[in-house]
């Protein structure tokens, strides 16, 4: 697990001092060395974080005549097996890396055929020192982020935006597009970033830079059809395809840990796994406890468990060093808890295995239609599923329009249009709140409409509004949100974090899985938690979603917080974006108990922080350490 950065600039006589510059700025995605290329008009850094052959894994990789070379950010699950391959095919081999097999993969098959072939999470780049041409991929679901900008002669690109700012010919400038649809959706939701004309290869996707001209093409995409399948089949399939993702996704020369919360996810991969170390975190608030959960859940399967506590004052410290760390601002409170738990992890490990991607690809959000509680309700709701795609939007449009009713919305996202109603799983202010909110130099830009419709536009010969949903929320929500604060929360703490259900095989089953199995009147992601009890607990099999639960509303509601907050709302910068009258009254409404505003408040809140820490501050790492104090640990 590693960084990586570069550039094509013919305007720098001396590289070496700015791409070492641009090296040190991520170093904490790799803490234990670093390497470097320079060459006529290009320059390559790479940031070590050392996993597979500690010993001579340092990049750049170069081939056999030195004509190429590689740097790459992930690992590749099975690289093994291609190795042996290549190497019967005449390739000569200087490392034991994964990294060397995508260099040789290329020369041997270019870069289409490798991307069939490989499993696992990656950005990459390989630079042609002939021709000059630079060849970059990232992985399947975005896992792992890859940046560039191409602006006037200069094509920078790398692991994080930071590194940007470190080039001389990079003009850092605030996409004011970006701000308005960020309030809706919580995360930067255009393809161009925040920071305007830096844009990120989209998941799925690779890049050819040559003569000057950037080339971006799609090599992958998840395409859900369902298969006949029974639903005792299906969950063999899921245990035994799951098993096998974790038994891969464990591979490592240093000691790998999993992060424990209540939910089934995480529970799964870690009862399949079993390793020395788990990990759960709390709160100093009796809002949300899921440590004790997750300490019961560690005694039963025999292993250890180390729970953090993380006080207020430590949580709200550490929110300009997260802003800092994400690159953009992403108002997910799940950050909070994600940095604090990883930090807690690296005392003992340096990979880690998490539960994200389960929900997308196994229906396991409320939002896909399992609002209720009501077993009639939800029996009903399946029933009018059946019916005829023309007579369930007319059905929707009706419960639409109805006073609500114990159950109307269930029904009402069982039968309507997925276009119609649903954006993603984050909504905070609605479009038009939004409008109100910002000021005029920011209300133009992309609808809300328009940004999830470039998802829908390709299922839209679905038949299946759950898949159309499912389909949105892996490029939207997950690739934007999601695995993009798995990543920076993770490499914050020098740690690389492991997602076994976001794996190629574990989606090519999970795409022809029929919605019923999936979603039903007797639960969410119903055939996986079946599976999940072929090795945990029933009980824990069956415990109900809560992602990663953050007291906000207890923090805000602490005078020092709100007092916080009110003097960052005042302050002068605050006024180039926002009514400064309406976020303040809302801010004091929500203090005084006459609103329930609170994430809205704390998007608001997390763009101010990001802003100051990048334009006013100009990106400078805040000097602070948050920590997070052991509550429990049975090592």
């Amino acid at each position: 697990m590693c960084g990586i950065v570069g550039f094509v600039d013919k305007k720098i006589a001396d590289k070496k001092p700015v791409i070492e510059a641009m090296m040190d700025t991520i170093k904490h995605r790799g803490p234990n060395s670093s390497g470097e290329l320079v060459n006529e008009d290009t320059a390559l850094g790479f940031r070590r974080l050392s996993i597979i052959d500690i010993n001579s894994g340092m990049q750049p990789i170069y081939n056999e005549d030195q004509s190429k070379a590689i740097i790459f950010n992930g690992e590749i699950y099975n690289y093994q097996g291609i190795r042996k391959e290549l190497i019967e095919k005449g390739h000569t081999f200087t490392t034991e890396t994964d990294t060397e097999v995508l260099l040789h993969g290329f020369e041997e098959w270019g870069m289409e055929e490798l991307l069939k072939r490989i499993r696992g999470m990656f950005a990459f780049v390989i630079y042609d020192l002939k021709t000059g041409d630079i060849t970059g991929a990232r992985d399947f679901f975005g896992i792992k982020p890859l940046y560039y900008y191409n602006k006037n002669g200069t094509f920078i690109f790398g692991s994080e935006i930071k590194s940007f700012l470190k080039h001389p010919n990079f003009v850092k400038e605030l996409n004011k597009q970006a701000l308005k649809p960020y309030l809706t959706f919580q995360y930067s939701a255009l393809n161009e970033t925040f920071f305007k004309n830096v844009f990120r290869i989209p998941e799925g996707h690779y890049f050819t830079f040559r003569n000057g001209k950037l080339q971006i093409k799609k090599y992958w995409d998840v395409d859900f059809k369902e298969k006949h399948l029974s639903l005792e089949d299906t969950v063999k399939k899921i245990d035994e395809t799951l098993r096998d993702s974790v038994k891969a996704h464990a591979i490592s020369d240093v000691p790998v840990g999993s992060l424990l919360s209540s939910g089934v996810d995480s529970s799964y991969v870690t009862a399949i796994l079993k390793p020395q170390h788990t990990y759960s975190i709390d709160f100093d608030t009796s809002t949300y406890e899921e440590g004790s959960a997750a300490k019961e859940l560690a005694a039963t399967l025999g292993l250890e468990n180390t729970r953090g506590i993380v006080t207020a004052d430590e949580a709200m410290k550490s929110i300009p060093l997260i802003q800092y760390y994400m690159d953009e601002p992403d108002s997910n409170p799940s950050c909070v808890p994600l940095y604090f738990l990883t930090k807690l992890a690296s005392r003992d490990v340096t990979v880690i295995l998490s539960g994200e991607g389960a929900d997308e690809l196994f229906a396991g959000y409320a939002n896909y239609g399992y609002h209720s509680h009501s077993k009639t309700v939800r029996v009903v709701a399946e029933e009018l599923k059946k019916l005829p795609k023309g007579v369930r939007y007319k059905l929707a449009h009706g419960l639409k329009k109805l006073p609500n009713f114990p159950g109307r919305l269930h029904l009402y996202e069982s039968t309507a249009k997925a276009e119609e109603f649903f954006i993603g799983q984050a909504k905070v202010f609605s479009e038009q709140e939004a409008a109100k909110v910002v000021k005029p130099d920011f209300e133009k830009s992309r609808s809300v409409k328009e940004i999830v419709m470039r998802s829908y536009r390709k299922v839209a010969d679905y038949q299946d509004e759950v898949k159309k949903m499912q389909y949105l929320d892996l490029h939207q929500f997950m690739a934007n949100d999601i695995i993009l604060k798995a990543d920076r929360m993770s490499m914050a703490n020098s740690m690389e974090l492991r997602v076994p259900f976001l794996d190629k095989k574990v989606a090519e089953l999970a795409e022809t899985i029929p919605t019923k199995y999936l979603l039903n009147s007797k639960d969410s992601k119903y055939a996986l938690r079946v599976a999940a009890e072929r090795a945990l607990p029933k009980a824990w099999a069956k415990r109900e979603k809560l992602g990663f639960p953050v007291p906000i509303r207890d923090w805000i509601h602490t005078e020092k917080v709100y007092n916080e907050m009110h003097e960052l709302f005042s302050a002068d910068f605050a006024g180039e974006f926002f009514d400064q009258d309406m976020i303040l009254k809302m801010l004091d409404g929500f203090y005084k108990g006459e609103n329930d505003d609170r994430r809205k408040i704390w998007t608001i809140y997390t763009f101010l922080i990001w802003y100051k820490v990048y334009f006013i501050n100009d990106g400078v790492k805040p000097d602070i350490d948050p920590q997070v104090k052991v509550a429990y640990s049975n090592k």
